[in-house]
């Protein structure tokens, strides 16, 4: 049986999951970033394997933001009878397929990083406005 409050909870509970994948993602790639600095102004070796485990975290968080926010985006679908209560998943799945398109460069390294961190701070901030939004409807 349909109930609109379990509903409602399911959804708040996979919005937060995804806001806390996406929080991770965003440390991971943090570090990345500033070790990828290191290494662009004469880190060396050892400096570069660093660089690179460092992207291979930044990978895995990104993988398993992209699965929870598809399933927010479940959740969501699931609530009845809520107008407007969409979120456009579709956005927040490009930016680890942009993140990991073949990287050639110290430099396109940090650039895509950087343009990864700027979507995934736009990802964050349209999931607490959804998460809110659900909290309001909860009450």
């Amino acid at each position: 049986m349909y109930s609109r409050e379990t509903e409602i909870r399911e959804a708040i509970r996979a919005g937060e999951r995804a806001l806390d994948s996406l929080r991770e993602a965003q440390d991971s790639l943090g570090s990345a970033r500033g070790w990828g600095l290191f290494d662009l102004f004469g880190g060396g070796s050892i400096i570069g394997l660093i660089k690179h485990a460092k992207l291979g975290d930044a990978r895995e968080s990104l993988n398993r933001a992209r699965y929870d926010l598809e399933c927010f985006g479940r959740e969501l679908s699931d609530v009845r009878d809520l107008q407007g209560l969409k979120i456009e998943i579709g956005d927040f799945l490009t930016f680890a397929d942009f993140f990991f398109d073949g990287f050639l460069a110290d430099i396109m390294v940090q650039s895509k990083i950087r343009q990864a961190q700027e979507n995934l701070d736009t990802a964050i901030l349209r999931v607490e406005n959804m998460l809110d939004r659900l909290r309001r409807i909860a009450r």
